[in-house]
């Protein structure tokens, strides 16, 4: 008989099976699947354990994949924009909880600009994965808040306006912890959230994601528009044929042009080995400086590791309420008896 293969674990005797989630149902070669195995192996490679995580997402593609990784944590998945407030609770709630929250960038960009704003100012103890694909993938594709100028999608026309760049975003808006990525190089995806969770305070994580829905071509058999011209449907479907993902591999201070599934190109480059990222005028003047030239700028871009977190300013207790055993939530009968004589 042969012997069964040894299963590998890590330091807390947990294999990487013990991270997952249930399988995906996004479209097969979106970047969000990538992403998320970059949390499941970055989790097994931190020996963190599931049940110490908290997961949270908002509305979207993006804020599907908290299911898609750590089936054994918590999760919330709360409304459209309303993931800060809802992990701001839960962080106050439990402070021995690592939170994670995934978003998109309809979600943090648009409607919840206003959280995502507040919760970084007062530096909220979670990692902020924005999975920014440019687009509403769940709603037929329109211009998201990040979607470039000029750029030009079927149905939608010309996007006219300048885009909001979530790094520059967070970084002006005072977070402690601000990075870029691409879905496409897992390699660094998977040490941004490793950086990112050992951090006390935001960590917002720009990860530029790829939308494969937008391979699509009208005449396919397969397509949207060919197949809502030839139906008598019941009701509306979509069909969105399987893409491969797209990966890249570069050196630090290289530039690389990558073609998304849609056809148009974004200019990547990764930030030099010398580039100090504790140093926050640097950081904006490289933004700016990508930005005027069309880059994405991945890698660090900032870091204050010493400016204590949202839960650090309140006297919170050290054991959460919720974790108190039966023996500590009951009082002693002498207590009780002396609060009775006080009373009668």
């Amino acid at each position: 008989m042969m012997a069964a293969p040894r299963v590998q674990v890590n330091l807390i005797g947990l294999s990487k099976q013990d991270y997952r989630g249930n399988p995906s149902t996004l479209c097969q070669g979106c970047g969000h699947n990538s992403i998320a195995s970059q949390i499941v192996t970055a989790m097994y490679e931190l020996n963190v354990r599931p049940e110490d995580v908290v997961k949270f997402s908002g509305i979207g593609c993006s804020s599907k994949s908290p299911t898609y990784f750590l089936g054994r944590s918590f999760g919330f998945n709360s409304l459209h924009g309303r993931m800060p407030a809802i992990a701001t609770g839960a962080l106050f709630a439990d402070t021995t909880l690592r939170g994670l929250g995934v978003s998109g960038d309809g979600d943090t960009a648009s409607i919840g600009m206003g959280q995502f704003k507040h919760a970084v100012r007062r530096n909220l103890p979670l990692v902020y994965i924005v999975e920014n694909n440019g687009v509403y993938g769940l709603t037929k594709g329109q211009f998201s808040a990040t979607a470039e100028e000029g750029l030009e999608l079927k149905h939608h026309g010309r996007n006219p306006y300048m885009p909001v760049d979530i790094a520059w975003e967070a970084l002006v808006g005072g977070a402690t912890f601000v990075a870029r990525s691409f879905a496409g190089d897992p390699k660094q995806v998977k040490e941004l959230i490793k950086a990112a969770m050992s951090h006390n305070g935001i960590a917002v994580i720009d990860i530029i994601s790829p939308c494969v829905t937008f391979n699509n071509q009208d005449t396919a058999y397969h397509s949207y528009v060919w197949g809502k011209e030839h139906e008598a449907a019941l009701h509306q479907l979509a069909y969105v044929p399987p893409a491969q993902e797209i990966t890249v591999e570069y050196e630090e201070g290289e530039d690389k042009e990558v073609t998304l599934h849609d056809g148009s190109v974004i200019v990547l480059k990764k930030l030099e080995r010398d580039y100090d990222p504790t140093d926050r005028v640097e950081a904006i003047r490289v933004l700016e400086e990508a930005n005027a030239c069309n880059c994405l700028i991945t890698g660090l871009i900032y870091v204050d590791p010493d400016k204590p977190s949202l839960t650090d300013l309140y006297n919170l207790v050290d054991k959460p309420l919720n974790r108190l055993t039966e023996e500590e939530l009951r009082p002693a009968p002498e207590t009780i008896k002396e609060i009775n004589d006080l009373m009668f």
